[in-house]
């Protein structure tokens, strides 16, 4: 008896972690995009040539990458890269760089209207520059640049317009508080787009 019992009571659990799993799979959102942008930060007459280095990372085309996943209450997590599209010159000192900027957020997506929905996120990731100084070769490879590493934190907003389906189109914009950004002018970075995307349901 005691062993039906048993059985019967881990059925239910089973079962009922079953239904948790298809409910939270079924209201799960996944969106997919592809975007272009550009940065504004401030200017190199701003830097003190100490703390931060009198180049500024306004300007350029970033194309870049995101992605999320809303699983509870228009909420989840998300990524996203965008990478400075050409090299610039870093300060006529005779090498270039390309900044990167890479994050996870946390995403909260509410509806505003029948084909519209407000995108809010914030997180934290890193701007990654490289510098195409010079060839340097290790054990197993050679890469033409250095890279040079700063924690983020990053905050931002979008509205996804649904013309037609699934398919979406976001302004967005991005707020990047860099840590210790000696490369740039300062620490703050602004990145303004628009992204085009998918959402799977």
């Amino acid at each position: 008896m005691n062993h039906i019992l048993r059985t019967a009571i881990l059925l239910s659990f089973g079962c009922t972690a079953l239904a948790a799993f298809s409910n939270f799979a079924q209201a799960q959102k996944i969106d997919i995009a592809f975007g272009v942008s550009t940065v504004d930060a401030p200017g190199a007459s701003q830097a003190n040539g100490v703390d931060h280095q009198p180049v500024s990372l306004t300007g350029g085309t970033y194309p870049g990458f995101s992605g999320d996943v809303l699983f509870f209450h228009n909420l989840g997590i998300g990524g996203e890269i965008y990478w400075k599209a050409s090299q610039a010159d870093y300060a006529g000192q005779g090498f270039n760089y390309r900044p990167i900027f890479y994050d996870i957020n946390a995403v909260y997506s509410p509806k505003l209207a029948s084909h519209a929905y407000l995108e809010l996120v914030g997180g934290i990731g890193a701007l990654s520059t490289r510098f195409y100084t010079a060839t340097t070769c290790g054990i197993y490879t050679c890469s033409n640049y250095q890279s040079s590493n700063h924690f983020d934190a990053d905050f931002g907003a979008g509205i996804k317009f649904y013309p037609k389906g699934g398919f979406f189109v976001r302004p967005e914009a991005r707020l990047y508080l860099v840590n210790n950004n000696t490369d740039f002018s300062a620490a703050r970075v602004t990145r303004y787009g628009l992204s085009v995307g998918y959402t799977f349901k």
